[in-house]
C-alpha cells in the first residue's frame, strides 16, 4: 500500500507575516527614542527656575559695618558689592546647626563652578560676640571652606540687633544648665544678596547643597559673565 502523501501547496510552514512583527519593533523603539529626545530637548529650552524661596520684589539691604574675622579689621557690606552673598547668623560653640550648615555650604562651594566660586561670598554673622573671637570664628571656619567663608563680629548689641532685623533673624541666650555655659537659639536660614545689594532669596535649612549651587552658577552666568 503506497502511504506517500502530495504536498499541498495551500500549506506553508514559513511565518508569511515576520517582516511586519520587526516593523512593528523598529516603529516602537524609534517612537522611543524621539520621545526620550523630545523630553531632553524641552528640558534643556525650559528656563532654569530659581529653587530658593525668591523675594518678590527683592529688598535693598541697608550697609553694615562689623568687625572681620580675618583682620580684625572694620568690613562692610558694601565691600563685596558685584558679588552674591550669603548672610547667616550663627556662633561658634553651636552645638548642631551651625556645623551642619556650615558643613553644607562647605559642600556647595566644592560643586561651583571655576567661573562662580570667584563671584560669591560667605558671611557668617556671630550672635555671640561676647565669646567670639576673631580668632575662635577663624579657628572655626578653617574646618570648612576659608576661601569662601568669612566671620564678622559686631560691635555693639545694637549692631547685631539691627542687622539682624534686616534680615528677619532670631536670636535669644538661653541657660539649660550646662556645664558648657549658655546657648544661642537662632534662625537657620541663609540668605541670598545679589551684586547690586538687595535681599533677593533664602534658603532654609537643610536645603541641598546642590540646588544652593545650581542657583548660584545659574545666576552668575546669567548676570555676571
Amino acid at each position: 500500500m503506497n502511504t506517500t502523501t502530495t504536498p499541498n501547496p495551500a500549506v506553508s510552514t514559513r511565518q508569511p507575516y515576520g517582516w511586519l512583527k520587526w516593523l512593528i519593533l523598529g516603529g516602537l523603539l524609534l517612537a522611543v527614542v524621539m520621545g526620550a529626545s523630545a523630553y531632553m530637548l524641552g528640558r534643556a529650552l525650559r528656563p532654569y527656575a530659581i529653587q530658593g524661596l525668591q523675594l518678590e520684589p527683592p529688598l535693598p539691604v541697608p550697609d553694615f559695618t562689623m568687625t572681620s574675622s580675618r583682620t580684625g579689621q572694620p568690613i562692610s557690606l558694601s565691600d563685596f558689592r558685584g558679588k552674591f552673598v550669603l548672610v547667616y547668623f550663627g556662633y561658634a560653640t553651636c552645638p548642631d546647626v551651625c556645623p551642619a550648615s556650615l558643613s553644607a555650604y562647605k559642600k556647595t562651594y566644592a560643586m561651583l563652578s571655576a567661573q562662580t566660586r570667584p563671584n560669591v561670598q560667605f558671611l557668617w554673622i556671630t550672635v555671640d560676640p561676647d565669646r567670639d573671637t576673631p580668632e575662635i570664628l577663624e579657628d572655626y571656619i578653617s574646618h570648612f571652606s576659608p576661601e569662601f567663608m568669612l566671620g564678622l563680629i559686631p560691635r555693639t548689641p545694637a549692631e547685631l540687633a539691627g542687622t539682624a532685623k534686616i534680615f528677619g533673624a532670631h536670636y535669644e541666650k538661653v541657660d539649660y544648665g550646662s556645664q558648657a555655659g549658655y546657648l544661642m537659639d537662632h534662625s537657620t536660614s541663609v540668605s541670598l544678596v545679589d551684586p547690586q545689594g538687595n535681599w533677593r532669596i533664602v534658603y532654609a535649612f537643610e536645603t541641598p547643597p546642590e540646588t544652593v549651587a545650581a542657583d548660584l552658577d545659574y545666576l552668575v552666568k546669567t548676570e555676571l559673565e
